[in-house]
């Protein structure tokens, strides 16, 4: 099973890639994400490598970060999400960024990638949603890494984020802004403070 590849890029396309191994070329699939962080053609690389083997084929899938490979893995885990299907969620939402739309409900994020329509969309946030954070009474997710949070900071948060998300911002959006600016206002923010705060941020 080869879990690892370094060699020389010797060529790609719009979501494969050919790594030159002391000679021997090895087609890799990728997100367009990965493929936007390739050197040039001659220089040297590193991936991460998934094998997929099958009766009637041997496919590897190519990652520029762990994040990325367990989130491939991940949202196969889900009805109706193939590899294919996986690299072009990737391919428009970055770890990170997949990470705040789920916890935050945005399936229209999801939505955003080639083959996931609204049903498959809604699926995939309500069942990877418990995997990744969960909210819910009156808590939210600190997706800033902060720990320990006071309970009526979290509730300060949520109606910070509720308010973004009135001015018409979609919940993962609202959630990141909000994150970013309790990091800046510290644990004793006001609502208003986030709020001006989170629509600074946004409007970067």
């Amino acid at each position: 099973m080869i879990a690892k590849l370094s060699g020389i890029l010797d060529s790609y396309g719009d979501d494969w890639l050919i790594i030159d191994v002391r000679g021997v070329g090895y087609l890799v699939f990728a997100s367009g994400r990965t493929l936007s962080r390739l050197p040039n053609v001659g220089e040297a690389l590193s991936l991460m490598i998934e094998t997929h083997v099958r009766e009637d084929h041997i496919h590897l899938f190519g990652f520029s970060s762990g994040e990325e490979k367990d989130y491939f893995s991940l949202l196969q885990s889900v009805q109706g999400v193939g590899a294919k299907v996986a690299l072009g969620i990737l391919s428009v939402l970055e770890p990170d960024a997949l990470t705040t739309a789920i916890a935050s409900g945005d399936k229209a994020a999801v939505c955003q990638a080639n083959g996931v329509g609204p049903k498959l969309g809604a699926r995939i946030v309500n069942e990877l949603k418990d995997k990744v954070g969960t909210l819910g009474a009156g808590a939210m997710v600190d997706l800033s890494g902060a720990k320990d949070v006071p309970a009526g900071d979290h509730v300060a948060s949520a109606d910070a984020i509720s308010a973004l998300a009135n001015l018409g911002y979609s919940p993962s959006q609202a959630h990141t802004a909000i994150a970013a600016a309790r990091g800046v206002a510290g644990a004793d923010a006001r609502v208003e403070d986030l709020i001006r705060l989170g629509l600074k941020e946004l409007n970067r």
